[in-house]
């Protein structure tokens, strides 16, 4: 089994169309090669390959800023003398003067297959960025950990931000790869495309169902710190636009359903258990404790849930990380009616609409967790149609 980088190193041919030619590299601390060198090592010991920038995306090519608006400056490389820019710091989106440091944008980010996750949204503004231009940019592919499975809403038109790119649902179940195809035609660029494409990846097959036993996991993102957390992110990201605790400041962040000290989880677990069983499927969910040392509740004893989707617990196609957070807000509405559940502030740079809404790109889920006459079926009649969608419409796009 091969990434987009190992194929790219271990084949001239794929590399000949780099020769004299200026390469910038994307990356964060993820972007590694099957022997952990890092890509940015990899390709400057690599022969034919120039080097000329370096990108980072949210949380720095370091991979050490935390999360919603902490920013990372620009930097001159100690090692390589180029420069490092970041896409999220002054701008999210490459300047002129950041494309024209190179020809070539060579772009291996590992993501976590969630709308949410901003790296998607780097690509395309890079992709906006390169259009008309007669830039390069290649995907250099990595699997998509959650697999391919889609859940969730479709982002709403006037919803777009640096956490929803498009017209997609939550979990879109594409790689990067096929995800820029499907941008470069969906916004019409004009842009030199092209995906170095991994060899031997099998989504469908176990026990990883998008990730590969033969490579380990590292974090992409500070909080990214496990294939547990990156198969239920798609649910647990939504705790970001909530006033309980999502697990930051622990060891386990986003891999829980929630933490607080007001809001006791084993009624929570039995109203989920009661309202929805049919959403609790493909996975484990425990009652915890913990502490956090820092966000949201800190040094506050939280009593929590946690979701393991690992192990003999998991079942990757019964497993729907969406609708369980889903169930779970709504279990603690029911519960609390006038529970202070959303969480008004500042995200991801939108000033004017509730973080809960902006993760979801349209009112729809906190819509349905508030009405406390709102079933089940009353969300599925809302995000099924989307899903299904969505399955038809990149259907063409997939490479694997």
């Amino acid at each position: 089994m091969k990434f987009g980088i190992d194929r790219l190193l271990a084949d001239p041919a794929l590399r000949a169309p780099l020769e004299a030619r200026r390469i910038a590299l994307v990356a964060h601390p993820a972007s590694v090669t099957e022997g952990l060198v890092h890509s940015l090592d990899a390709l400057a010991a690599c022969p034919g390959i120039t080097l000329s920038s370096a990108f980072g995306p949210q949380h720095g090519l370091k991979g050490d800023k935390q999360d919603n608006m902490v920013e990372t400056a620009d930097e001159l490389d100690p090692t390589y003398g180029i420069p490092v820019f970041s896409l999220y710091g002054e701008v999210r989106r490459p300047s002129g003067q950041m494309m024209s440091t190179a020809d070539v944008f060579l772009f291996d980010l590992q993501d976590l297959g969630c709308r949410i996750y901003t790296f998607v949204t780097t690509l395309l503004y890079l992709l906006e960025a390169a259009h008309g231009t007669g830039k390069a940019v290649w995907v250099l592919d990595r699997p998509n950990p959650a697999g391919r499975p889609v859940e969730g809403t479709t982002l709403l038109p006037g919803w777009e931000s640096f956490v929803g790119a498009g017209p997609m649902p939550m979990r879109h179940g594409m790689t990067l790869g096929e995800m820029g195809a499907w941008f470069v035609e969906h916004f019409k660029l004009d842009v030199d495309y092209r995906v170095i494409t991994m060899e031997g990846w099998t989504p469908e097959s176990g026990p990883g169902f998008g990730w590969p036993e033969s490579r380990i996991w590292i974090n992409p993102s500070p909080n990214a710190a496990s294939l547990n957390m990156a198969r239920a992110y798609a649910g647990t990201v939504m705790i970001e636009g909530a006033t309980v605790s999502e697990g930051r400041g622990t060891t386990r962040p986003l891999e829980v359903l929630f933490g607080a000290p007001d809001v006791d989880a084993k009624a929570v677990l039995a109203e989920m258990r009661s309202f929805a069983p049919q959403w609790m499927e493909g996975c484990a969910i425990r009652e915890c404790w913990f502490e956090p040392t820092f966000h949201k509740h800190a040094k506050s004893l939280c009593s929590a849930l946690m979701i393991h989707a690992e192990g003999a617990f998991y079942d990757h196609n019964a497993f729907r990380p969406w609708r369980l957070q889903a169930l779970a807000l709504k279990a603690i509405r029911r519960l609390y009616p006038d529970y202070p559940l959303w969480r008004d502030f500042p995200y991801e740079y939108v000033f004017d609409k509730l973080a809960i809404d902006v993760i979801n790109g349209g009112p729809a889920l906190r819509e349905w967790v508030d009405d406390l006459a709102a079933s089940p079926a009353d969300l599925d009649a809302v995000v099924g149609p989307d899903e299904t969608a969505w399955v038809e419409e990149r259907r063409r796009f997939l490479l694997y």
